[in-house]
């Protein structure tokens, strides 16, 4: 039986992504700084793929690309539901920030991305291959090396955390969205920090909810970071969105209180 090794995992993650990203914000060049933020982003799918494949484990491999190439497995009715509900916690969300003074406008599209890209990157690839490659990591094999040995519900929190916790180098680096909501104000900087962690228990959902796919789980990454850009919510709606996904994040663990909490799949997840 395969063993796996959260901590092995997320340290080298961690250590290969920051090591290139604070690379990138020491240079001034911008070919110099995308193909490091470049070497950044791909670090989680790259060590998950390493580990997957130099692994002695056929069991791993074999689950691995059933988790990124078998789409007759998705559950269409479970992603079609998450998105119509992420579609609702933007929808409420810009209601109750009129609350606030912000205006009914956001109900509209943007012609353009809130950031422009690192370098020669452009906002439009940068939102997509982050989708991609972070859903290859942590779906590929991080998310399962915690909840080898946890339960969902602890696995989200643990999982939440360390993603809130990867995103920080972002902040520093020019041309990217973390870097200019800082620019904005040190308050939503620490907004998007925190909404992270609840919205892990949402991707968690979807993940587990459609056989753990990875698939199912870059799809619904996709529409949700599109709607985060496209649709004209202000940085004060998504303060208020950050709550909101709090209450769904709450309604969907009490929902789904079998799949949280239970730990029949501790130490059988390959199984």
């Amino acid at each position: 039986m395969y063993i796996y090794k959260p901590k092995q995992f997320y340290i080298t993650v961690f250590v290969a992504t920051w090591t290139f990203w604070l690379f990138g914000i020491l240079v001034n060049e911008s070919l110099s700084r995308t193909f490091a933020m470049l070497l950044g982003l791909i670090s989680p799918a790259t060590i998950a793929i390493i580990m997957v494949f130099t692994s002695k484990s056929d069991a791993l491999k074999k689950d691995f690309k059933r988790k990124l190439f078998h789409f007759w497995k998705v559950n269409i009715r479970s992603l079609v539901f998450a998105a119509v509900l992420f579609s609702a916690i933007v929808a409420c969300s810009i209601l109750l920030s009129t609350l606030f003074g912000q205006s009914l406008n956001q109900f509209s599209f943007t012609k353009d991305f809130s950031f422009t890209g690192v370098g020669l990157a452009s906002a439009f690839a940068t939102i997509c291959f982050a989708a991609i490659l972070e859903e290859v990591g942590w779906r590929g094999y991080g998310e399962d090396a915690i909840a080898q040995y946890h339960s969902w519900f602890t696995e989200s929190i643990i999982f939440g955390f360390v993603w809130a916790a990867w995103h920080i180098p972002l902040f520093w680096v020019p041309g990217t969205y973390h870097y200019e909501i800082r620019q904005m104000s040190f308050l939503y900087m620490i907004n998007f920090l925190v909404s992270v962690v609840p919205f892990g228990f949402i991707t968690t959902w979807v993940y587990v909810k459609n056989g753990r796919s990875m698939l199912a789980s870059i799809l619904f990454h996709l529409f949700v970071n599109f709607c985060q850009e496209k649709i004209a919510m202000t940085q004060t709606t998504k303060c208020v969105e950050s709550l909101v996904v709090f209450v769904a994040a709450t309604l969907i663990v009490l929902a789904n209180r079998d799949m949280f909490f239970e730990t029949r799949h501790v130490g059988h997840i390959l199984e």
